[in-house]
């Protein structure tokens, strides 16, 4: 692997710059591929995209920036998206600086920018070298997150059409699934939630099985089908469906017979009960039959007090004294068939006794 150090001027980088579907995001006289397969899409703030234009104008160095050169022309960016592209989008016209834009300045300012001086460091290697080289520099960056560097390993034709569907803002996968899942499309969240849920966890797996395939529809329709089936089982939306891991459940209950108004009337009855302190996890309860993702409410320190002194400590299963530290609080009429997390419904069991009522 060779590296050259070169100066590029802002001038030549922002010839040709486009940013199209057609031709993704390029410059330097359309040589330049400035979001590769494994690249993030452009998060920066507008801080910090000031930051940078601030930096040109001051006439301070900017971080050294790190292209490839391809072995059939031209070159990709490896690490400084963020930053080249926030100098072709000033030089563009695509945002102000102090309340100017780039046509706003004076002839002399403009030309400061234009011949500001960037320092690139040109790799030349095999893919596997380059592809390390970005995982070692980029840490001067913003980190990546796990997805993002998926995307890196397992770059390709499939990466690159999942993204149309789960990475862009505003994408497709964005518009339909934004009110059930968390995190955001352009930091790949909605990308890697979609492949865990289809592969069941095992995104590196799946992404090597497919990675040389032209598209990603498999994906995309299978998490259409996710999304649908939740709007039909559970047709009243509230905000603790955000974040449910609606793609496991799907997996495991798609083929299942549901009647989604006595559905809703359950959900409501939960949503209303003081003991249930995990509302998010009451369609996990519906589906599932398991209480422990409820998290029902804990007797107190005082309700269990006051039920280890009417006992005597005595345990009601097995007759025996013991200290209140070796018993449990437990419901007297168990929660699922209408008991409270009150004082007249709690007694103490012996660990033992109670081990055995529970079924562990």
């Amino acid at each position: 692997m060779t590296i050259d150090l070169k100066e590029i001027t802002i001038r030549d980088l922002t010839q040709g710059y486009e940013d199209s579907e057609e031709n993704g995001v390029v410059a330097y006289n359309m040589e330049l591929d400035i979001r590769p397969p494994y690249q993030r899409e452009f998060i920066y703030k507008d801080k910090q995209r000031d930051e940078v234009i601030n930096t040109v104008i001051q006439g301070f160095p900017l971080n050294v920036m790190y292209w490839a050169v391809r072995d059939t022309g031209g070159f990709e960016v490896i690490d400084g998206q963020q930053r080249t592209i926030s100098i072709c989008q000033y030089v563009e016209g695509d945002f102000a600086f102090k309340g100017r834009y780039f046509h706003n300045l004076q002839e002399d300012e403009r030309e400061h920018i234009l011949n500001y001086k960037l320092m690139v460091y040109m790799c030349s290697g095999s893919p596997s070298e380059k592809l390390k080289w970005f995982e070692t520099i980029n840490i001067a960056g913003e980190e990546l997150t796990d997805q993002e560097l998926r995307n890196a390993v397992y770059s390709g034709l499939w990466v690159s059409n999942a993204k149309l569907y789960f990475s862009k803002n505003n994408c497709a996968a964005y518009g339909i699934g934004k009110d059930y899942l968390t995190g955001v499309p352009n930091r790949q969240e909605f990308l890697e939630t979609a492949i865990k849920w289809i592969s069941s966890g095992n995104i590196a797996e799946y992404m090597a099985k497919h990675q040389d395939e032209p598209s990603a529809n498999e994906l995309w329709l299978y998490f259409q089908s996710v999304i649908n089936w939740v709007k039909v089982i559970f047709p009243n939306y509230r905000k603790e469906m955000k974040g449910v891991q609606w793609g496991y459940l799907y997996n495991q209950f798609k083929d299942g017979k549901f009647d989604p108004k006595k559905i809703e009337q359950e959900v409501s009855t939960l949503m209303m009960d003081d003991d249930v302190t995990n509302k998010k996890g009451i369609y996990e309860y519906i589906l599932t039959g398991n209480e422990k993702h409820l998290s029902i409410r804990a007797f107190t320190p005082n309700q269990i007090r006051e039920a280890y002194e009417r006992q005597k400590g005595i345990c009601p299963k097995c007759g025996k004294y013991f200290e209140l530290s070796a018993m449990e609080a437990d419901h007297i009429t168990p929660w699922h068939l209408g008991g409270k997390t009150t004082a007249d419904n709690c007694q103490m069991l012996c660990q033992h006794d109670n081990r055995i009522k529970s079924g562990i």
